[in-house]
């Protein structure tokens, strides 16, 4: 059984990549941060269904809170075969009101987390010759976002970083894509007023917002039917960003 480690697993598009996992035989570990239900309650439904999972507490901003998840999750499930970053924190301000804080958080879950869990595992893929890396990015990191300047930086360097992890892991065997959601129906868009999401819906050709599902399918296309795909990024948006 091949094991898939995805950050902010949980909730949102996480969540959906979780289950979508589970249900094509993958053990599935995940990181969470604060939805300590959420979290336990699908690990619960996991196991009714016979599936292999596991939960785990930690920030993607600490070093060392990764290193454990890695090395716990390898340990128990006998190696890593898929990465899925999706783990993200965003803050909507000016850049001149966002806070210093807000920005090295910003940074350092969405860029510096999804580096610093590439790294750790690494070894377990190129070891074994097999493995799939899945950056979650975003359309702001193609486009840019007002008042989301650090947020869209830190999802433009993921995209940049997936390109370069893929030349430099391809003669392992393992690819490196992208996936960047447009506007999805997710809890990160529930504080939208119902004239904020008609102006939006009015903005994307398909016509509606993304669901979380429709987002995890290409990740786990990536994950089990491209292995001679790498280094692409895949807009998931309804035509937002043409």
């Amino acid at each position: 059984m091949k094991t898939i480690l995805i950050t902010g697993g949980s909730r949102g598009i996480g969540r959906a990549v979780a289950k979508l996992a589970a249900q094509s035989g993958y053990a599935v570990a995940f990181t969470y941060m604060t939805s300590d239900g959420e979290a336990a309650d699908l690990v619960e439904e996991f196991a009714r269904e016979g599936c292999m999972a596991s939960a785990y507490k930690a920030d993607c901003a600490d070093p060392d809170a990764l290193a454990r998840v890695v090395e716990d999750a390898a340990s128990r499930f006998g190696g890593i075969y898929a990465l899925v970053n999706n783990a993200a924190y965003s803050v909507i301000s000016p850049l001149v009101d966002t806070s210093d804080e807000d920005v090295t958080r910003t940074l350092a879950v969405n860029l510096e987390g999804a580096i610093r869990l590439t790294k750790l595992v690494c070894p377990y893929m190129t070891s074994a010759r097999e493995g799939r890396i899945v950056n979650v990015s975003s359309v702001w990191g193609i486009s840019g976002a007002s008042c989301e300047s650090v947020y869209s930086a830190s999802k433009g360097g993921l995209i940049a970083f997936t390109k370069a992890m893929a030349k430099e892991l391809a003669p392992s065997d393992v690819s490196v894509n992208c996936v960047c959601p447009g506007v999805i129906d997710t809890e990160m868009n529930s504080h939208l007023s119902p004239s904020d999401r008609k102006a939006l819906e009015d903005e994307i050709p398909a016509g509606r917002f993304g669901t979380a599902e429709e987002v995890a399918k290409t990740v786990m296309f990536f994950v089990d039917s491209a292995p001679y795909v790498t280094g692409q990024v895949l807009c998931v948006d309804g035509g937002f960003a043409v």
